[in-house]
């Protein structure tokens, strides 16, 4: 069964998470920002969200942290909690 490792910064609007990811893809640090500003407990951790597997997260979730590239930080992704910045850390399919 495949599982999947991931953080994620979650934040109330588009604008914000885009901003973030803009800061992201200039050389600021993801945990630090998950801090900062994600809005979910996580954010305390860094964002980490452990192993999971699928259907473990919403499907808008589970969609990107299975299909999308180790490492790469994908977003924004609008779910019913907000808007997320994912970067899945590990995959085994």
């Amino acid at each position: 069964m495949a599982r999947a490792s991931a953080r994620h910064i979650l934040v109330s609007n588009e604008v914000q998470c885009a901003d973030l990811k803009s800061q992201i893809e200039a050389g600021a640090e993801f945990a630090a920002l998950a801090k900062e500003h994600s809005s979910c407990p996580s954010g305390a951790q860094g964002g980490e969200l452990g192993s999971f597997g699928p259907g473990q997260m919403v499907p808008e979730f589970d969609k990107v942290v299975f299909s999308a590239p180790v490492g790469e930080v994908q977003g924004p992704v609008k779910t019913q909690f907000g808007y997320h910045l994912l970067e899945v850390t590990s995959r085994e399919d």
